[in-house]
């Protein structure tokens, strides 16, 4: 029964993506990132949980991958674009090229088998477009910025570079774990304070997203003392 709890709680997500969908759909931006924020925290526990009761064996009849990916793509993927298109962030042909970068792109690396490394980090940017886009919301850069931002990511996706798992890559996760709880937490104060530039919540923000984008290829660069960890 615990393990299947874990599925129902893996499950809420897709209802907390509805619910900033139609938040998205009415203009709401900010009341769709705090249910995307939720999401993201869900996210962030239910894998957990899933190994320590395993649901592999003792939940086999629904596979927790195929529902995490499932709404991982909408929370992820699918509303942030929605969002940055509708937003107007990104005007006439750019926001089209970014939708179309964005969407097409992530559904190649969520069915790529190869996305996770041995040390069970990301082989490649993966997908996290909502981080991307809530920061984008923050910080506003010229539209330009975005664009190429956006253009470098979704090639990115398809480098052999690294980028951090928050809960499973186990180097330097005394470090990579704080970060991601405080990049919820900066993210969370952004949106529930409509994105002012004045909140000390964008500058929290912009540092946990530099040290989540930037770690992982980091870790590649400096060698490890030890082998399991390659």
């Amino acid at each position: 029964m615990r393990a299947y709890s874990v599925h129902l709680l893996t499950a809420t997500g897709a209802v907390l993506a509805m619910l900033a969908m139609l938040a998205a759909v009415d203009g709401k931006w900010s009341l769709m990132f705090l249910w995307l924020v939720v999401a993201f925290a869900v996210d962030g526990i239910d894998g957990p949980l899933a190994r320590k009761y395993n649901v592999k064996t003792n939940a086999p009849l629904i596979d927790g991958v195929l529902l995490d990916l499932i709404i991982d793509y909408l929370t992820y993927v699918f509303i942030p674009a929605f969002a940055l298109f509708k937003s107007g962030l990104l005007p006439g042909w750019t926001g089209w090229v970014s939708i179309i970068l964005i969407t097409f792109a992530s559904a190649l690396y969520f069915s790529d088998s190869r996305m996770k490394t041995k040390d069970n980090s990301f082989s490649g940017f993966p997908g996290c477009w909502n981080m991307l886009v809530l920061v984008l919301f923050a910080l506003q850069p010229n539209f330009w910025v975005m664009l190429a931002l956006i253009s470098a990511l979704a090639v990115a996706m398809f480098l052999p570079l690294r980028f951090v798992h928050p809960v499973r890559t186990a180097r330097w996760r005394t470090v990579t774990m704080p970060m991601a709880l405080a990049w919820t937490f900066f993210a969370g104060w952004a949106a529930w304070g409509d994105f002012h530039p004045q909140s000390w919540a964008i500058w929290g923000l912009a540092v946990t997203s530099v040290y989540l984008l930037f770690a992982g290829m980091l870790q590649q660069l400096i060698p490890v003392k030890r082998p399991e960890l390659i």
